[in-house]
């Protein structure tokens, strides 16, 4: 999938269910930030809702964000970063894009897994 410069937005996301319930916390308003800036980080890498570690400070995230996100289902926890929820639902994806992607969570994997002294 090729780089896109625009991504799809809810237009009701005021009323999202997952964001009436990351709102009211602490740092809850930073953490939609970072959604936001996730979607566009993806879109940019054509990685197919894929975020890497290493690049959640790109776009002014930080591990409470991370985790906030991870609480209310708009980011899954993968080995070496995270996936933006239905991200190919309503995003433009495609099977080439998928196979990138699951190739980087795989890599991602190796790399989290031999930092941490696991075996493959």
């Amino acid at each position: 999938m090729d780089a896109l410069s625009w991504v799809r937005v809810q237009a009701a996301i005021s009323r999202n269910h997952k964001v009436l319930a990351l709102l009211p916390q602490k740092g809850g308003d930073r953490a939609l930030n970072v959604f936001v800036f996730g979607l566009g980080y993806c879109a940019e890498q054509g990685n197919a809702g894929f975020i890497p570690e290493g690049a959640l400070g790109l776009f002014h995230g930080n591990p409470r964000s991370a985790q906030l996100l991870v609480e209310v289902g708009m980011w899954h926890e993968r080995p070496g970063g995270w996936e933006v929820n239905d991200y190919a639902e309503y995003q433009p994806t495609d099977d080439a894009a998928r196979a990138r992607s699951e190739k980087a969570r795989k890599a991602a994997e190796a790399r989290w897994s031999k930092k941490n002294g696991r075996a493959e």
